[in-house]
């Protein structure tokens, strides 16, 4: 299990299936206080501290937490496909 620059690898027990975890770009709206939408254009999450400190969750660029951040995760883009949702009309037909 090991981290690189704005990744971090997960190993699910049982199968030993390692992914990869990724934080893309920073998603936090600096003018919610005014109302409106602004974001800072920072493109990718990459730690400002050593694995393992407080200092590894802030970003080196723009100073925010990871979790303003998009998660990638390497599985949830092949299981994308495979998912299919069905829809059910709630309406019944009355008769009079």
């Amino acid at each position: 299990m090991g981290t690189q620059e704005g990744s971090k690898t997960v190993s699910n027990s049982p199968a030993r299936k390692e992914r990869t975890v990724r934080y893309g770009e920073c998603r936090k709206n600096h003018a919610a206080h005014i109302g409106g939408y602004a974001v800072d254009g920072c493109r990718e999450f990459m730690p400002a501290g050593e694995e393992g400190t407080s200092a590894a969750l802030k970003c080196a660029a723009c100073n925010c937490h990871r979790n303003f951040h998009k998660r990638e995760d390497n599985d949830s883009k092949e299981n994308t496909d495979m998912v299919e949702h069905k829809t059910f009309s709630v309406f019944t037909r009355i008769k009079r």
